[in-house]
């Protein structure tokens, strides 16, 4: 398999612990920016923890990003999400492009 990290469409992981919080930054294009156009965007982004020794993912959020270029208004395809959880476990995060489809990343935190 492939070195995908600096594919514009994988979504970037960035998890910051402190005071019993995970504070998940999840960045789409951060090495190559992804267009945001009306004819090429990412529509959303996802995010789950899966608590270490737990079956399944917890969704954390999901974000839609709807201004790609009316009036010259664009939505930058980035989040910030803040869980309360002393515990270990996987981060995953899923983008969608509407041109190229489903993309997803993990990261252990």
């Amino acid at each position: 398999m492939g070195d995908w990290k600096n594919e514009k469409h994988v979504p970037g992981i960035h998890v910051e612990r402190k005071d019993g919080e995970l504070v998940i930054k999840t960045i789409i294009g951060e090495e190559i920016e992804h267009p945001n156009t009306l004819e090429h965007h990412i529509a959303w982004i996802k995010v789950f923890f899966q608590p270490e020794g737990f079956k399944f993912p917890i969704e954390v959020g999901s974000f839609e990003f709807n201004a790609h270029g009316e009036e010259e208004v664009f939505t930058k395809p980035e989040v910030v999400a803040t869980v309360k959880t002393d515990k270990k476990g996987t981060v995953y995060a899923m983008s969608y492009c509407n041109i190229h489809g489903l993309w997803e990343n993990s990261e252990e935190v």
